[in-house]
């Protein structure tokens, strides 16, 4: 089952449990805008090369559309409308006032120079930037892109509309970025798993996570757990997996990734198959690369206690239903990840009020929103007799319901 598939049944199974009117679930789950864009540039040899953006804006009920841009090979309208979606309910279930978006270029970021890369986003905001606003649409980073490209971003749009810091997030501090933006995600993943551990009993220190993917949000991640007393014994990259039941020094095995692009031959720890990742011995797993990665071929095999999705969509339908009965408890992506377009929302905020906040502000806030968040998404499992995903699910859809409601769709 592809993203997209695995949401809309997500949503449907959520909606039945709220008892929606079929014309407003239908008029939840269209999308409010699809963009397909057509972006030509001059490559660095002369030659020309076409790429084709895509940005889906899903729902605007509860504030302006938010959502990221991913440059990926893979990038296709399906997965973006997925990705969309998944941003209005997540944004709902954070309870910050913005709706859904996502988008992304069809490319490989790493056969792109620096030069040809910002010439493929200034092209792509020329496409867009009409569609895009500080109260319409916010676009972030995502998987391939970085505050630099926001940067580019900010700089086109701001060729049309005047300098507008508020139109991205995730920009350099410089251009009026965040501080605290960089860790959001990867610290919003540790107060999930917090929340989570203590409604069990438990507490971070002593308990023992994997890492799959060790990016942006899963070194964020892996750092931060370790700096609670959790032991991180096994990490994976797309240059290889290492493992060390003793626990792996994040701090070493951070320097090792930035000197060689990966965790691949790091001396701390025994090499192992990249595919036995997930089903490693751990109290908590953490998928924070690739969706799809947790499916029935293996998750009978998997170990864990506890799964914190930090990346989106890593778990199928039916992988879903087989940890149910393991009793494998699942912390849903919409809610576990979205520390990072909650400190969005805080760098959205500061831009517009022209009041940039201290580090330490923004990540008492971020605590404050998850826990907040995770309180809401048991409520719903308590009123409605459901597991954690569906939990949230029940949260966000009936939070954008109601707002669409009061805004009258029907008129």
């Amino acid at each position: 089952m592809n993203a997209l598939a695995a949401t809309n049944r997500n949503f449907k199974l959520a909606s039945r449990l709220l008892g929606l009117d079929s014309k407003l679930e239908q008029c939840l789950l269209i999308p409010f805008r699809e963009i397909k864009v057509e972006c030509t540039i001059p490559k660095d040899d002369g030659s020309l090369a076409t790429f084709i953006g895509f940005r889906v804006q899903h729902d605007n009920a509860r504030g302006p559309m938010k959502g990221g841009i991913r440059y990926h090979p893979e990038v296709d309208p399906d997965e973006v409308n997925a990705l969309a979606q998944l941003m209005t309910w997540k944004t709902a279930v954070a309870n910050i006032p913005y709706g859904g978006a996502k988008g992304g270029i069809g490319c490989s970021p790493s056969d792109l120079s620096i030069s040809e890369l910002e010439r493929l986003t200034r092209v792509f905001t020329q496409k867009i930037h009409d569609l895009i606003g500080i109260h319409t649409d916010v676009p972030a980073p995502d998987m391939g892109t970085n505050p630099q490209t926001m940067a580019w971003i900010l700089d086109e749009y701001s060729k049309f509309h005047g300098y507008s810091p508020a139109v991205v997030t995730g920009k350099p501090i410089d251009l009026g970025g965040s501080l605290g933006r960089d860790a959001a995600t990867g610290r919003g993943v540790l107060f999930a798993a917090e929340a989570l551990l203590r409604d069990h009993g438990k507490s971070i220190a002593g308990q023992h996570f994997v890492v799959q993917g060790f990016g942006n949000v899963g070194s964020w991640a892996a750092q931060l757990i370790t700096e609670q007393g959790g032991k991180i014994v096994a990490v994976s990259d797309i240059t290889g997996a290492i493992k060390n039941k003793n626990g792996i020094d994040i701090a070493s095995l951070l320097k090792h990734v930035k000197e060689n692009r990966g965790v691949k031959g790091f001396h701390g720890a025994d090499s192992i198959d990249p595919n036995s990742i997930l089903v490693e011995d751990c109290d908590v797993l953490i998928p924070a690369a690739l969706g799809g990665v947790i499916n029935r071929d293996n998750a009978k095999d998997i170990k864990a206690k506890f799964i914190v999705e930090a990346a989106n969509h890593p778990t199928d339908p039916e992988a879903d239903e087989i940890l149910a009965k393991k009793g494998v408890v699942i912390l849903p992506d919409i809610y576990a990840n979205s520390g990072g377009v909650t400190v969005s929302y805080f760098e959205w905020v500061q831009n517009i009020q022209g009041f940039m906040w201290d580090e330490e502000r923004v990540n008492t806030e971020l605590k404050a929103y998850m826990n907040r968040g995770f309180k809401d998404v048991k409520d719903m499992c308590k009123t409605h007799n459901c597991d954690l995903r569906m939990g949230a699910f029940t949260l966000g859809v009936n939070r954008v319901a109601r707002a669409t409601t009061l805004r009258g769709w029907e008129a």
